[in-house]
Order: structure tokens, then C-alpha cells, then sequence
């Protein structure tokens, strides 16, 4: 079934806005055997009547978001209507459910919130629990033949669309597509390979079948590399993608880099802390980003300047003054003394040069050192790098780095 989705808000088109619905929207409609066909967005007032007129035609099943406030440009319900040609009533259950609202929350009922009472004959309405503007859905009996057979109006904000899109949307979805066949998407996502070389590896082989659907999405130093199938199909031809990848493959969920390798210490009862110079923390940031990080994760250190990484760390200053605060021996020294101070079983250091200068010909913009340091073993192991990339995306390529050799690290252990 052919499924659009018409995001109505002016704010959405001047950027104050992120629109996020399309992904959101369209991870809970798979599993339906559903998928998101386009995404139009239009601003409101007149803009709202050309955008359903667009999708109508198309659309076997249309998501319309936003325009259902109580505001003079909230007229996505009246365009409906109008375009239908169907009357407005009020609905007295809508009207309970506003004045309980507004009641817990000590607010008073104004006249022009009773705009979202008003619902098109035909529609049923969507409860709205967080919200004032209840959602509605017009199944295909109440449309002509030229429009799009069933019809959701949700609000815009994301935080009253998604509880109303899991407990009223998902279950009339599951009546209407229960016959579609559906399949299995898998996400492997892959490290230190571009997604040039995963194609050349497999990707075209398996993009001739005809039982699979075959993507990339590419990041720094990152790829998702994505299979729809048949879950069968998928089974069957998995060992022999992971053979050839290797541990490139960080996870066959999509699991993000930072979860697999807390997941990894979390398994090992290993705990990790960090000391970073050129990144400013942003490893540290990722690794706590992850739920359960406080079970393996002690602390990070930022010790942006040579007086910091002498003072907490305990980087002598003669190997500072011989060898510069971006080289293989202060990354080492950093790692050691993270490790020490922490009472951790592994500390990851990282100092480099993010540009876009403070580089010289010895040490050239780009330049990067991590060391990870083991409780227990007496080396300590250093690999240098050089990302020539904006300030950013330095960082990222350098946390990708640095949790990449960590997780080699652990699954060899």
C-alpha cells in the first residue's frame, strides 16, 4: 500500500523546526509491512489545500501532521472538510477530555480552544492524552474515489504525535494492511570500511538477487550496510556476510559504535575512563550517551593544556617539553596515568591537532595519537592518525577511532 506523509507547519519550511516524523513514522510503519512512499511538507493557511490535493491521488494511506491547534492557521481539520465536502459537528467527548485537561493543568478554557472540538463527519477521532488537539481518521467510506482511501490527521509536536501514533494509529494500521507480506531489515554497521569497498566485498553480489533489497548509509569512518528480505533468506545468507566483513562488523542490529563497546566491558566486568586533549571530552560524551554507561564507565579527564595533563594525569613535563603534547609518548604517558588515577581497568587517550591550524610539517594538521592502557599489561598500545576534516568531524573521526581500537581490543580478549 502506497503510505505518504503531508507535514503541514510553516516553521518546518524556515528551519526554526526539525522535522523528525519521517523517521520516526517510518521505523514504526515497517514491521507493518508499510513504508513511507514520500514526504511532502507545506506551510500553513493555502498551502495546506494545494499539499492535499497533491497526495490524494497517490496516496493509499495519507499521514497528515500538524495544523490541529487552535490558532487562526491551524486549518488542516476545516481544509479537510472543505475539500470532502463534509460538515463539522462538535463532539461532546472531545470537549470532556479538553476541560479535564485544562483542569490539571490550571489553565482556563478560552473560546477559540473550542475549535479543536470541532470534528468532519465521518472521521473518528484519536485520543490526545498530553495534548489539547485530538487526532482524527477518516476511513475510505467518507472519501470519493479520487482521494486517498484512509486519511490520519495528527498534531505537529512530536512529544503528543507519538503516543497517539503507537496506542490509536499502529492498531488501525494493523486492520487495514494484516494481509501485506512483511519482511526484515537488518543494519550491519561496519567500521573502517567505506562504502565503496563494502559493495566491491558483497553488496553487488547480493544487489542482483532478486529476494533482497540491498542499502548503504555512509558516516564518518562508518557504514550501514542494509539488507531487506525475507527473514529466511536473511538467515541464510548472514554467515557468510559476517565471514567476509570480519570484525569490521560492529553490529548486525545497528547497534551505534559506543553501545556495542559498553555492552562489550559491561560483559568482561571491565570499567574504562578517558583522557582527551584535541577532543574536549566528545568521547567521554558518547560513551555516557549509552544507557548502563555508569556500570563501566569511572571518569574522563579533558586536559586540553600541557599544564592540565601534567596536573592530573602526571605527564612529566620534560617529555611534554621534548617531545610536544601531540606525539606518541605523551599519548602514552596520558593513557597510563588516566588509568592509574582512575583505578581502571582500561583508559583510552587521545591528543591531535583539529586544525584549522597550530599544525607543522613534522606534525601536520590532522595529526592524531590514541593509546589504550591496561590494568595489568605493561605495554601500552598507541596508533597514530591523520584526519584532514573540519573541526567536527576531526572529533567524531577521532572518538570513532578511539572506541574502535577499544572494542578490537575487547573482542580479542
Amino acid at each position: 500500500m502506497t503510505v505518504e506523509l503531508l507535514n503541514i507547519g510553516t516553521e518546518l519550511l524556515l528551519g526554526e523546526v526539525v522535522n523528525t516524523h519521517a523517521a520516526w513514522i517510518g521505523k514504526r510503519l515497517f514491521p507493518l509491512g508499510l513504508r513511507i512512499a514520500r514526504q511532502t511538507t507545506v506551510p500553513d493557511g493555502p498551502g495546506i489545500r494545494a499539499g492535499f490535493f497533491e497526495v490524494f491521488p497517490r496516496a493509499e494511506i495519507l499521514i497528515a501532521t500538524g495544523g490541529l491547534g487552535p490558532t487562526t492557521d491551524d486549518i488542516t481539520r476545516e481544509t479537510l472538510a472543505e475539500i470532502l465536502g463534509l460538515r463539522m459537528r462538535a463532539d461532546a467527548g472531545v470537549r470532556v477530555d479538553l476541560e479535564s485537561l485544562l483542569a490539571a493543568r490550571g489553565f482556563t478554557l478560552r473560546e477559540r480552544m473550542l475549535r479543536q472540538t470541532l470534528v468532519p463527519e465521518g472521521c473518528r477521532v484519536l485520543r490526545n492524552p498530553v495534548g489539547t488537539a485530538p487526532g482524527l481518521y477518516l476511513p475510505p467510506v467518507h472519501t470519493p474515489s479520487w482521494c486517498s482511501p484512509h486519511v490520519f490527521l495528527l498534531p505537529g509536536p512530536p512529544r503528543e504525535l507519538q503516543p497517539m501514533f503507537d496506542n490509536e494509529v499502529l492498531p488501525l494500521l494493523e486492520t487495514i494492511c494484516g494481509g501485506l507480506e512483511r519482511r526484515e531489515c537488518r543494519v550491519y554497521r561496519i567500521v573502517g570500511l567505506g562504502e565503496s569497498a563494502v559493495e566491491e566485498m558483497i553488496g553487488l553480489d547480493l544487489s542482483r538477487r532478486g529476494d533482497l533489497e540491498v542499502g548503504y548509509c555512509a558516516r564518518p569512518n562508518e557504514v550501514d550496510f542494509r539488507l531487506i528480505g525475507a527473514r529466511d533468506v536473511l538467515d541464510a545468507l548472514e554467515p557468510r556476510l559476517l565471514d567476509l566483513l570480519g570484525d569490521h562488523v560492529v553490529s548486525s542490529e545497528g547497534e551505534n559504535l559506543e553501545s556495542r563497546v559498553v555492552g562489550l566491558l559491561g560483559s568482561r566486568s571491565w570499567t574504562l575512563c578517558t583522557a582527551e586533549s584535541c577532543t574536549g571530552g566528545h568521547l567521554a560524551n558518547r560513551i555516557t550517551d549509552v544507557p548502563g554507561a555508569s556500570a563501566v564507565f569511572r571518569e574522563g579527564f579533558v586536559t586540553y593544556s600541557n599544564e592540565a595533563k601534567t596536573r592530573l594525569l602526571g605527564v612529566p613535563p620534560g617529555l611534554l617539553r621534548e617531545h610536544g603534547a601531540v606525539s606518541r609518548p605523551v599519548a602514552i604517558a596520558m593513557a597510563e596515568g588516566a588509568r592509574d588515577k582512575a583505578g581502571a581497568d582500561a583508559a583510552l587517550s587521545l591528543t591531535g591537532i583539529a586544525g584549522p591550524d597550530g599544525g607543522s610539517p613534522e606534525k601536520p594538521v590532522g595529526t592524531l595519537f590514541i593509546a589504550l592502557a591496561l590494568k595489568g599489561e605493561a605495554s601500552t598500545v598507541c596508533q597514530a592518525h591523520r584526519f584532514l576534516r573540519d573541526r567536527g568531524t576531526f572529533k567524531q573521526l577521532a572518538s570513532q577511532a578511539a572506541l574502535d581500537m577499544l572494542r578490537r581490543r575487547l573482542i580479542t580478549q
